[in-house]
């Protein structure tokens, strides 16, 4: 049609996800696809009900994962281990032998879903740190101080300051992943070190800010740990994501939970966020026309940082005239998962999604 726009189209290496939960039993059957699609690897997270805590359970997890994966799907889910007080430091260098633990994770206990199994004295693990640091085993931290005396909002700075500090100071040779900032200071945090430290960030809090979890009621699919901070920090993150730094790199932190268990007088933490992920990642740096450093952001910057190859295969973005119908939840375990973004306008679609229908509508 004479006037109309061609759509623009871009071409990047296929992305990366270091952080997802994937659950298990149905729900894991149900959101996997969505991680296969648009993602070449993914970080997989081990709270599950029954943690993630051996070699033989990762290794148990793993092929559950891989059998629910679509048909000729080449999706790499990379596993890791749960770090308890009780995790044992003779276990470290057959973890580094055997190659499938691309990484230990460090939950404060009570910090969020499924974390009672986690640290409560950081001195405890000491000797499991060490050890990793020894064999070069990266370290990804839920950055928060849980506790009574600790606002939400300041939990990941009281973190920094009291646990994460310490520990960078007394092993420097550690390699960490301080996952899904969510503050200014954690930015400032990351960029004052010169190696051995990385952050994700994820979509969600690129998208939100504190005030959307309370606009007109309580919004509980908005809420998620750790909590949207306020609309500075979101400011700062978007500067930050869309900067192209190496140290700054993709973690969904996508955390799927049964409806009934989000809408209820004591709600789960945790955003579904992978469908739309990557589209929406193009629509925030096209807004800040940063389109050249989405590359960076989502396929580069993590490889580099845990020293794996980059991805072979490439992913097409197409940006549309009119924005694209949004799905808005799927069926799990007689119940629903509710989709992140189906709120917002996107312009952005992958490829695959070509020929899906459009539709004009308002925020």
């Amino acid at each position: 049609m004479k006037g109309t726009k061609v759509p623009q189209k871009i071409s990047i290496i296929k992305p990366d996800d270091w952080h997802l939960h994937l659950r298990e039993g149905d729900i894991l059957k149900k959101v996997l696809k969505y991680s296969a699609k648009n993602f070449s690897r993914a970080l997989i997270m081990p709270n599950l009900k029954k943690p993630i805590l051996t070699y033989v359970q990762a290794e148990k997890y793993r092929r559950e994962i891989l059998k629910y994966l679509p048909k000729g799907s080449k999706f790499n889910p990379l596993m890791t281990l749960y770090l308890t007080e009780k995790t044992n430091p003779k276990d470290i260098k057959s973890l580094k032998v055997n190659e499938l633990i691309s990484a230990i994770k460090y939950y404060p206990s009570g910090a969020t879903t499924n974390s009672t199994y986690g640290v409560k004295n950081f001195e405890k693990v000491m000797p499991v740190m060490e050890q990793m640091a020894k064999f070069n085993i990266p370290l990804c931290i839920h950055g928060e101080l849980p506790g009574e005396n600790y606002d939400i909002f300041d939990r990941e700075k009281i973190f920094i300051e009291k646990v994460l500090d310490k520990i960078r100071s007394r092993l420097p040779d550690l390699k960490i992943t301080l996952e899904h900032i969510t503050t200014s200071e954690a930015i400032n945090y990351v960029k004052s070190t010169k190696k051995n430290l990385g952050a994700t960030i994820t979509v969600h809090h690129l998208m939100i800010n504190r005030n959307h979890i309370f606009d007109r009621g309580i919004r509980p699919h908005y809420f998620c740990l750790p909590i949207a901070k306020r609309k500075s920090h979101q400011k700062d993150l978007i500067q930050t994501a869309t900067s192209g730094d190496r140290r700054f790199f993709l973690g969904t932190d996508s955390a799927p939970h049964l409806s009934s268990k989000k809408e209820s007088d004591c709600g789960c933490a945790g955003i579904f966020s992978t469908p739309y992920a990557v589209p929406f990642l193009a629509e925030i740096f096209d807004k800040k026309n940063k389109l050249p450093n989405l590359e960076k952001f989502v396929s580069l910057n993590g490889a580099r940082h845990y020293n794996v190859k980059v991805n072979v295969e490439r992913l097409n973005l197409i940006k549309k005239n009119e924005p694209v119908r949004l799905k808005n939840w799927i069926r799990a375990e007689n119940d629903k998962i509710v989709f992140f973004g189906s709120e917002f306008k996107l312009y952005w679609t992958t490829e695959r999604e070509k020929n899906a229908k459009k539709i004009s509508r308002e925020n």
